[in-house]
């Protein structure tokens, strides 16, 4: 199955904002799309620049553009791009904000929550369940992680 040519664009806005990532967080990338493919909002980890353990780059590209949107904390009809598969944190965020679609780049095989470790957005007993597609642009978001944990060793 071909990966739409928007759903690829999306993906490297995302992996173009984890490189703008603070050095000393995790270079994840998340952007947050209307259904006209409008950016609404975008953000990178920033749990070591803040203190926050919950600054997840989703959880935080959630709340700016739950802020914008129009709908409070609804967000249907919306699309996140991330740039690392999201960790159950993220994953129940998701869910809970009503994101129509999730697209992301790299798995996360010891916490990802969609798929690799849990499938949390996919759980019938949730009341919404957004559509799913990963492994988009994976070896280029792979990259940016490797590099990192890299530097960190």
């Amino acid at each position: 199955m071909s990966v739409p040519l928007a759903d690829i664009e999306m993906v490297r806005t995302a992996l173009a904002v984890a490189a703008t990532a603070d050095p000393r967080d995790v270079p994840v990338g998340a952007v947050v799309f209307d259904d006209q493919g409008r950016e609404l909002a975008r953000a990178t980890n920033a749990r070591e620049a803040s203190g926050d353990p919950t600054a997840h780059a989703e959880v935080l590209a959630l709340r700016r553009a739950a802020a914008v949107h129009g709908d409070g904390w609804r967000l249907t009809g919306t699309t996140l791009a991330v740039t690392l598969e999201p960790c159950t944190m993220c994953a129940g965020a998701l869910v809970a904000a009503r994101v129509d679609r999730l697209l992301f780049g790299a798995w996360e095989p010891k916490t990802g929550a969609v798929g690799s470790l849990w499938d949390v957005v996919r759980d019938r007993r949730l009341n919404h369940r957004p559509q799913v597609r990963g492994g988009i642009l994976e070896p280029e978001c792979a990259a940016i992680l490797d590099d990192f944990f890299r530097t960190q060793r």
